[in-house]
């Protein structure tokens, strides 16, 4: 594009379109235009590499752990998580809705699919919080949530968040945040299906609903109270020591 550029100026000296005197002007405008597309150039290729870099900032985890509606707002505090989805993972079949789940013949279970920036928190972290919201040592219930869709589980994306959720599950099953065998299924990941629209935030939208006044809301205080140092700062409580929680 360039060189094309350069030709034609050259071909209008020629031919005296353009007149001799001018050609300190032609020079001018030729060198700037080349700048300029110089410019535009690496100007597009630094967004094109500063977007490479963000995508691979971004990690997700899919677990399960009870009713999505009490695993969710928890998650959604946590500073360098960007997104929490309440959905479907498991099962059988091409798609999962809510009223199929519930029968417990599909074979889904009720999970959140976290997105997290592993620069500012990392897989064991996530997992650390994981292992406090829910019980594991119970099989296919979390307190009134009775079911397989409410299952303890971790669906892993490679063979690493295999083996560090391996690591940690036999972390936390020694030490005493739980009595007995830890249940937790660690199971490859196949497929998610987003739960259907009412789901999502479902606490924040219906906090005075009966189920959230007297299961989740409790649940969340636990929670900010054990890990108030590692919620984005709306979130937070003033003058709490992590060391102290």
């Amino acid at each position: 594009m360039n060189s094309s550029i350069i030709v034609t100026v050259l071909y209008f000296i020629n031919m005296q379109i353009i007149p001799i005197n001018n050609i300190k002007n032609v020079v001018f405008i030729i060198f700037n235009t080349i700048n300029l597309i110089l410019f535009s150039c690496q100007t597009n290729q630094s967004k094109e590499k500063k977007t490479d870099v963000m995508r691979k900032k971004i990690e997700k985890i899919t677990l399960g752990g009870g009713c999505f509606w009490c695993l969710s707002p928890c998650f959604e505090m946590i500073n360098g998580i960007n997104k929490v989805t309440v959905g479907y993972s498991g099962g059988k079949g091409e798609n999962a809705n809510y009223k199929d789940v519930c029968t417990g013949n599909t074979g889904h279970v009720e999970v959140i699919e976290i997105e997290y920036n592993p620069e500012e928190i990392s897989f064991l972290e996530i997992l650390d919080i994981f292992w406090f919201l829910h019980d594991p040592t119970q099989l296919n219930k979390q307190g009134n949530d009775i079911g397989t869709q409410y299952k303890s589980v971790i669906f892993y994306r490679s063979e690493e968040q295999k083996i560090l959720a391996q690591e940690s599950l036999k972390k936390s099953e020694s030490s005493d945040l739980w009595k007995g065998k830890y249940v937790t299924e660690i199971s490859p990941f196949k497929e998610f299906y987003p739960a259907e629209d009412y789901h999502q935030k479902y606490y924040e939208k219906n906090p005075n609903q009966p189920y959230c006044s007297y299961t989740i809301a409790p649940k969340i205080q636990k929670f900010k109270a054990r890990f108030n140092y590692k919620l984005k700062t709306e979130f937070q409580k003033r003058n709490v020591d992590k060391n102290q929680v």
